[in-house]
């Protein structure tokens, strides 16, 4: 019987081990939101590679809890301004930080 209640004891804490785990924090996201994210940065590099007025080699693209950060360098405001436009219009982009630099 002590076997069993052990036992019972050990895998509820493990449980909450592992729960508590995959939680997200201000400063760490979870799987979940990081598997989120992938996705939306690889969905905001396909858009401004599918631009053909962009050098998409020059833009970097980063996801953070659905905010994209882009940065680099391009050779027109008119650049700067289509590629956050782009980013922006990825589903499950909450924000877009546009930090590229014009040459």
């Amino acid at each position: 019987m002590k076997f069993i209640q052990y036992s019972s004891v050990l895998l509820l804490t493990v449980a909450l081990l592992v729960s508590t785990g995959c939680a997200s924090s201000a400063t760490q996201s979870s799987t979940g939101e990081y598997i989120d994210d992938a996705v939306i940065t690889t969905r905001v590099k396909a858009a401004i590679f599918n631009e053909a007025t962009l050098k998409s080699a020059q833009i970097n693209v980063e996801t953070y809890k659905s905010v994209v950060q882009l940065s680099g360098f391009v050779d027109s405001r008119n650049d700067v301004t289509k590629a956050g436009t782009l980013a922006r219009a990825v589903a499950g982009v909450e924000s877009v930080r546009n930090d590229i630099i014009i040459k």
